[in-house]
């Protein structure tokens, strides 16, 4: 009978009283039987190749020792992203946020589309050569990614993290790649602010007022050329991930999205310097996906609470994509698009550039639907963390 990686390293450590590490356990089952237990030459060659590519942390996190390398990305964004303090550095704005299509989600679909196919340009490769895509957004079964990716051809794994899926893609991108289930995997994620708004909240046409503490969803899509090599170049290279948990604090304002999803932000920040033996200072930026500045107050207070002071690393793409006061934008920017963006656009050329070495980047979402809102459930929220830097 044949051993599992998990059953060696057990039998070795109770036949040996040692460490079941991969190359104990390596050396131990090597041409060796106990009964009629034995383990192949090909899982001890994975169980070593395992060793070297992770090393999980604590009860959240991976430190991937072979870093993955995001080799290119795009960025495509609205007309309101356009205008406001990062309008130079997308790949490509709409001349209006129909894109040429006939609806909101129709134009939402383009957006992922558009994106993948700048990024894939960029980095020089073919649809041919990607072994997956990761993707999510904000609509209905997923509809923006099903329909406007469909015409690559590629396998595709759909995601849902609410305004968390892009680091929740980059998360299982890396992976993938990391564990050599691909060379070369794409990651993108998308909102329009049309399309939510009939989705969540009010159609436009009903011209209802929005609170100081709402945001404004992003109309825009990035996506990220994942690859086990580094290539000609590359823009940064994932080093570890923590995979957040749902967190819930009894919230039920859809109009203060910051206040709902800052408890998750937190407890993700928390838990991965605990698992990485880190602290604040070990980062250039600690990046916030959509917390707005209402959420931003809210995450600095919860984490002074266990004693951690990010207020000087902190930074969210909520409040950095636009002008608060000259849009008119209340709380700042939200969506599976702002982080996106702001990832792809800004935050990956100041690592290219070398002002910032290392980043952890934590998108966030809020986990409400039209049904549960209605039924007068809490929001809860989640946030996915990814560790980039500098190649």
């Amino acid at each position: 009978m044949e051993l599992s990686l998990k059953e060696a390293a057990i039998l070795y450590e109770a036949e040996c009283g040692k460490d079941g590490g991969a190359w104990n356990c390596q050396v131990f089952w090597k041409n060796r039987r106990i009964g009629n237990l034995w383990i192949t030459e090909g899982a001890l060659y994975r169980m070593s190749q395992e060793k070297s590519r992770t090393c999980m942390l604590g009860k959240q996190s991976i430190e991937l020792k072979n870093p993955v390398f995001i080799r290119e990305s795009a960025s495509v964004v609205g007309t309101k992203e356009g205008q406001g303090p990062l309008a130079e550095l997308f790949d490509m704005i709409g001349q209006d946020d129909m894109f040429g299509c006939a609806s909101w989600e129709e134009a939402e679909s383009s957006l992922q589309k558009d994106a993948v196919y700048l990024a894939l340009g960029k980095a020089g490769l073919k649809k041919e050569d990607i072994r997956y895509l990761f993707a999510g957004d904000l609509l209905g079964q997923s509809i923006a990614s099903s329909f406007g990716l469909a015409s690559y051809e590629i396998p595709l794994v759909g995601l849902y993290g609410a305004c968390s899926t892009c680091g929740l893609s980059l998360s299982m991108g890396a992976m993938t790649v990391n564990a050599g289930y691909g060379e070369h995997v794409v990651c993108v994620t998308s909102s329009h602010f049309a399309s939510a708004e009939k989705e969540f909240r009010f159609p436009l046409g009903y011209g209802n007022q929005r609170p100081l503490s709402a945001s404004w969803t992003v109309t825009g899509s990035g996506a990220f050329v994942l690859s086990s090599t580094q290539g000609k170049k590359s823009r940064g290279k994932i080093t570890g991930l923590t995979t957040g948990k749902i967190m819930d604090y009894g919230l039920k304002d859809s109009m203060n999205m910051g206040a709902c999803m800052a408890p998750a932000a937190s407890d993700l920040i928390y838990r991965h310097l605990k698992d990485f033996g880190r602290t604040p200072s070990d980062y250039d930026k600690i990046i916030t996906g959509d917390l707005g500045s209402v959420g931003q107050h809210a995450l600095i207070d919860l984490l002074n609470e266990k004693d951690v002071d990010i207020a000087g690393q902190h930074m969210d793409c909520g409040i950095e994509i636009y002008d608060a006061k000259e849009q008119d934008t209340h709380a700042g920017g939200s969506g599976c698009g702002c982080s996106a963006v702001t990832l792809s656009a800004y935050i990956l050329k100041k690592i290219e550039e070398g002002v910032w070495k290392r980043v952890l980047f934590v998108p966030t979402g809020a986990l409400l639907s039209k049904t549960s809102f209605n039924e007068g459930q809490t929001v809860p929220g989640i946030a996915h963390g990814v560790v980039i830097e500098a190649v």
